[in-house]
Order: C-alpha cells, then sequence, then structure tokens
C-alpha cells in the first residue's frame, strides 16, 4: 500500500484517555499555549453511556470500547492523518511553544523517524537524568517516556510499527508499553532521535515508577525474557537484588519477589507457546 506524504509537515497530538464526556480536559493540557492552534485525535475509552463529542475540526474524537492504553494508542495511529504525531495523555501540561520545537526538531533531523523529547515534573525539575546522546540504541530508549515520543506517520505505518497489546496499562504485563514499542521500531531499522529540549510536564508518579510493587516485577520480568532469552533469569535476580540494595525492598521480600517475576516470565512463554506473542 503506498502512503503518501505531505509535503509540509504538521503536528497532530495523539490523546489517549477514558470516560470523558466533554472537552474540559484539555484546558488544562494547554493552559500555556492556544488549543485552537493544534491538531488533535483523542481516543477516549469509554461506554456507550459516556460518549465524547467535538464540534471542532481541529479536535477530532474516536470513542472506542476496548480497553487497553496499547489498543488506544494503536487505534490513534491507524486514525492519524497529519505527517507528524506525538503521543499524548490527559494528565501532561505542554510548554509554550512545544510544537514549534517539535517541528523543528524534524527540520533539523530529516533522515530521522521517530523522536523523543525530554519533560519535567509538575515541580520544574527534570523528570529524570536523560542521556547525552543524540541517536538512541536499545539502552538509551528506556529513558523516553510515552509522551515525549514522537514519529513520523509514515514511517510507523510503512514498516508495520505499533504498540504490543500484551505490554502497557489493562494489559497482561502493566508496563513496558513504550520500550517495547521503541524496540519494535529498532528491530524494523527505523533512526530513532533525541531532541534534548523540554516539550511538557507530567505528574512524578506514572504506571512504572512502582518498580518493586508485584504487578510491575511481573511484567518486567517477562521483558527481561523476551529480549534476553535465558539470561532474562538472570537479569531477574540481578534486577530484585537491586531492588533490595537500594532498600525498595527488605531482605525477606527477595525470594518472594523472585517467585512473582517467575511467574511473569512463565506467563510470557505460554503467550508465546500459543502464538498470541512474538519474540
Amino acid at each position: 500500500m503506498h502512503i503518501p506524504e505531505k509535503t509540509v509537515d504538521r503536528l497532530e497530538i495523539l490523546v489517549s484517555t477514558m470516560h470523558k464526556s466533554d472537552l474540559g480536559f484539555l484546558k488544562g493540557m494547554f493552559v500555556n499555549s492556544d488549543l485552537n492552534k493544534h491538531q488533535l485525535l483523542i481516543i477516549n475509552q469509554t461506554t456507550q453511556e459516556c460518549l465524547l463529542m467535538s464540534n471542532n475540526p481541529k479536535i477530532r474524537v474516536i470513542n472506542s470500547f476496548e480497553r487497553g492504553l496499547p489498543q488506544s494508542r494503536n487505534l490513534a495511529i491507524k486514525n492519524a492523518r497529519e505527517s507528524i504525531c506525538l503521543i499524548s495523555d490527559d494528565d501532561v501540561v505542554y510548554e509554550k511553544g512545544f510544537e514549534d520545537i517539535i517541528l523543528k526538531a524534524y527540520l533539523k533531523n530529516e533522515n530521522t523517524d521517530l523522536l523523543t523529547f525530554k519533560m519535567t515534573d509538575f515541580e520544574g525539575q527534570p523528570y529524570r537524568d536523560y542521556p547525552n546522546i543524540h541517536t538512541h540504541d536499545k539502552n538509551t530508549i528506556r529513558t523516553a517516556n510515552s509522551v515525549v515520543i514522537s514519529f513520523k506517520r509514515h514511517s510507523v505505518l510503512k514498516q508495520g510499527v505499533e504498540f504490543n497489546t500484551n505490554f502497557g496499562l489493562g494489559a497482561i504485563f502493566q508496563t513496558g508499553n513504550e520500550y517495547v514499542f521503541l524496540r519494535n521500531a529498532l528491530k524494523k531499522k527505523l533512526k530513532i532521535s533525541f531532541e534534548p529540549k523540554f516539550i511538557l510536564s507530567h505528574p512524578k508518579f506514572n504506571s512504572g515508577s512502582d518498580v518493586g510493587s508485584d504487578k510491575i516485577l511481573f511484567a518486567r520480568a517477562a521483558i527481561f525474557y523476551k529480549y534476553s532469552s535465558l539470561l532474562g533469569y538472570l537479569r531477574l535476580i540481578k534486577h530484585v537484588y537491586t531492588l533490595y540494595r537500594i532498600k525498595t525492598i527488605k531482605y525477606r521480600e527477595i525470594w518472594p519477589k523472585v517467585r512473582i517475576g517467575l511467574k511473569g516470565i512463565q506467563k510470557y512463554r505460554e503467550l508465546v507457546k500459543n502464538g498470541a506473542e512474538k519474540r
């Protein structure tokens, strides 16, 4: 299938949200900029009793009755229209001039397929330690949160890059959504670059922050095995020991946490065996 590129790049913001019945939540997201200057596609996972409507031609809405963040992201990618897309959630606040930063970065990096950026927490502090790099690899993509990932729609569609529905909020494995997506992009030989500029702020806590919780450890272990095979078991043990060393878990929790991770690996292997997951 031929997917034509537009001659002038425009940005479309792909917002994932749930159970919204009005567009009021957008005011907080765009408090620093004019909402009417931006093109949005909102995926509202909801029920028939709580539908979201838009009369603004720049704000398109799809009410979806699926569940799961990766499903929401994939539906947005499939229905996006503009040449450059930015992944978004409903709890971010965009910086003034963020769209210009993104589009200028693509002009500067003509050969890149995806670009990631920086973000702050709501106290104005950098959200994390960012790498001093220009081109991402399988190690540095760990520093990219989903809401600072942008991409050329044509490149992603052409190579069939999508979010893995087994990873992310609402999935079997409740973290790793963006990491698995970017690993998939690298596997398809897409170029991922990093632009060290801040484009938004985000609450400090996110779904992957509770690193010592059972659900996150269950998912992390599956990711270890997905990308390291049998070495994934060693990575699990090392990870649990690190959690103990940095006092995230107590000594008596070490073995129970290892068992949780082993269950995650077992579940992942079952999915592979049943054809529900590809390594």
